[in-house]
């Protein structure tokens, strides 16, 4: 047996076996096979997920040779693509077509499967998240049968699969919305912590993409804000594009972090140091690559989603946890906002809401000031971002989403037996009845 681990190292498993599909055909036979053997299967992209939600012991698979575009309708703004295809892939290869997806998250070496399944999403208080701009989806189920969900077909499942963790079949093609190719020119900027959040709901709105971080220990935060644009950028200056992002946010970063690691007494300076450094700056270019950056350092996440309204109350409450934290955390808590939708399991269902990410280096402690920043977030009604580290179960999450009981429905619809469930699905949604009762 092989062993599979996530990007950061700390989430393995050891799976029956782990298999490739180059096509829906073979990925179909894969499911089939693992199921007529009585093994579970779960589907895994880029092992950007820091949670074990693509871990299990019985049939990995390995979705990256599903990488192709399909089909591209100019005329409806709408792409066909196989599930594995991963984000940067598919912005470049529709830019040629003049089309480009409305808003992205911050890494773009996800799958699109991995993507709209947990939920991920980018910023910008008037647009949803990845899986909002879903019209379609083929979905394998485990007797191999492939589902076709769409506005003609099935559709009242589309709430469902849009964010359906895996747990309703396994992904084959999706069908996304896109808009015309944009530009977008971005400006970094310092400002005092005390004025950013008392004008956060107005940042929020006052442009396109707004996002802004925070180091623990410092006192000013780092804006973020961009704005959409028709007309082609002024190409970059690629030198000083790699040293900011790839030196100073990536390699600099990385030694500071090592360093707090070994001597965790110094991260308070270290922090601060960093905060002293930041100077505006400006980047304009294609949309999908200034929404996205490089990430070479590893570390660990949380992420939740809580009513924007209380984003000014929230971020002072989580700066305090870092500062309180042990061993003492160096990397900035970031703040950003999205717009609600209506997928079951978002967590933006039915509210705008405010995300809070909170980081620590890899091979650090983390636990303790995760498991405060929660308990924060649990007076709120938070909504962890499926993908990253939280401590929510099937009894703690059912109450903070409306339609909980319907996404259970469509699970129990298209899952009869559990084909799909591993322990962070049996932890987060419960396991399924005629899956728990042969246990």
């Amino acid at each position: 047996m092989s062993e599979w681990r996530n990007w950061t190292g700390d989430q393995r498993c050891l799976p029956a076996r782990i298999e490739r599909p180059a096509g829906r055909g073979e990925l179909v036979e894969s499911v089939k096979g693992a199921t007529d053997e009585g093994l579970t299967v779960r589907a895994v992209g880029s092992g950007h997920s820091f949670t074990d939600a693509a871990c299990t012991g019985g049939v990995l698979l390995k979705m990256d040779e599903l990488d192709r575009v399909l089909d591209v309708d100019r005329e409806h703004g709408l792409v066909k693509v196989e599930a594995g295809i991963p984000l940067r892939t598919l912005s470049e290869s529709i830019w040629g077509f003049g089309m480009a997806l409305e808003n992205l998250g911050d890494i773009d070496v996800q799958t699109i499967s991995g993507a709209i399944s947990t939920a991920t999403h980018g910023t910008g208080s008037r647009f949803r998240n990845i899986s909002s701009q879903v019209e379609a989806v083929e979905l394998v189920l485990g007797d191999g049968t492939l589902l076709e969900v769409s506005r003609t077909a099935n559709r009242e499942l589309i709430p469902a699969v849009r964010v359906g963790l895996g747990a309703l079949g396994v992904i084959a093609t999706v069908t996304l919305r896109t808009v015309p190719a944009f530009w977008i020119r971005r400006t970094d900027s310092p400002l005092p912590l005390d004025e950013a959040l008392a004008r956060i709901q107005d940042l929020a709105d006052g442009s396109d993409h707004f996002e802004f971080y925070v180091f623990p220990h410092t006192d000013v935060a780092l804006l973020r804000q961009s704005e959409r644009t028709d007309e082609p950028a002024r190409p970059p200056n690629r030198a000083l594009e790699f040293g900011q992002e790839i030196v100073l946010e990536n390699l600099v970063m990385g030694a500071i972090a090592r360093i707090g690691r070994l001597v965790p007494s110094r991260i308070p300076r270290l922090s601060r140091f960093v905060a002293s450094q930041v100077a505006k700056s400006t980047k304009a270019d294609r949309s999908y690559r200034v929404f996205s950056t490089r990430r070479l350092v590893h570390f660990t996440e949380m992420e939740y989603a809580f009513p924007r309204r209380y984003a000014a109350e929230v971020i002072p409450r989580v700066l305090a946890e870092a500062e309180r934290a042990d061993p003492p955390v160096g990397f900035p808590i970031e703040v950003r906002f999205v717009a609600a939708d209506d997928s079951m399991l978002s967590p933006v269902h039915e509210q705008d809401s405010c995300y809070i990410a909170v980081h620590q280096y890899r091979g650090m402690a983390w636990e303790g000031y995760f498991r405060a920043v929660e308990s924060i977030m649990d007076e709120y009604g938070g909504r962890p971002h499926w993908g990253k580290r939280h401590f929510q179960t099937a009894e703690t999450l059912a109450e903070r989403y409306p339609r909980w009981g319907d996404f259970l429905d469509a699970r129990a619809r298209l899952d009869p037996e559990g084909s799909f469930r591993n322990e962070y699905l049996d932890r987060v949604l419960g396991a399924p009845e005629s899956a728990a009762a042969a246990a």
